[in-house]
């Protein structure tokens, strides 16, 4: 039967595109083009895709109504790339199943990082 393997993308708007390409390049070391970034699939992980009520506060403190979750391969070298870019890390929580963090964009995005363990817990 036919069905959605993951999650193939994130879009959103900016005001100013080239500069949140840039930021997320600078910041995130994301390889960018004019249309984005394109990342190959990873051995480790998984995709999510979660649908939250109106009144979270997940999301905050961006007033979006959405937020985005980013596989990293190295926890701690990412959140160091993002301290040397001047940004603030929102916090930071280790589990069994990996390790988050947050940080916001300079459009008012959440974005959410996320380590997989590597042997995580069984189901």
């Amino acid at each position: 039967m036919a069905k959605v393997l993951g999650i193939g993308g994130v879009f959103f708007k900016a005001a100013d595109p080239a500069a949140v390409r840039d930021w997320y390049a600078r910041v995130l070391g994301f390889d960018v083009n004019e249309w984005g970034a394109n990342f190959p699939a990873t051995g480790s992980g998984s995709q999510q895709w979660s649908v939250h009520a109106a009144t979270t506060d997940y999301y905050d403190p961006s007033t979006q109504p959405f937020m985005i979750n980013l596989l990293v391969d190295d926890m701690d070298g990412v959140l160091e790339r993002v301290r040397a870019a001047g940004v603030e890390v929102l916090g930071r929580q280790d589990e069994s199943y990996g390790s988050f963090a947050w940080v916001m964009d300079p459009v008012g995005v959440k974005i959410e990082l996320w380590q997989a363990a590597e042997d995580p817990p069984a189901s």
